[in-house]
């Protein structure tokens, strides 16, 4: 099984999963009023299955978490169905 990588791409407002190096997906954000609202997540077909999304949503969450000072805002359906499947992530969704 190949590792998935997350990395936040803040040129393009996205987190990039990367899996053997290869962009697999991507889940675009913006920044607004100290929140950071998911607005759409991607996985790119060859990776479907793979875990890449379930990776993608963590890593990125992950990252927002470790950044300490953001609430999300889960506009992006797959990303709002993570958190909710997911309830030790439930603390970072904006009040």
């Amino acid at each position: 099984m190949s590792e998935t990588t997350v990395k936040d791409n803040p040129d393009l407002s996205r987190f990039e999963a990367y899996v053997d190096g290869a962009l697999a997906g991507f889940a675009s954000y913006r920044l607004s009023g100290g929140h950071v609202v998911f607005t759409h997540t991607e996985v790119d077909d060859a990776y479907e299955g793979q875990g890449v999304g379930s990776a993608l949503a963590r890593g990125a969450l992950d990252q927002v978490r470790a950044a300490g000072e953001r609430d999300v805002v889960a506009m992006c359906p797959f990303i709002a169905a993570w958190i909710e499947r997911h309830p030790d992530y439930q603390d970072l969704v904006a009040p």
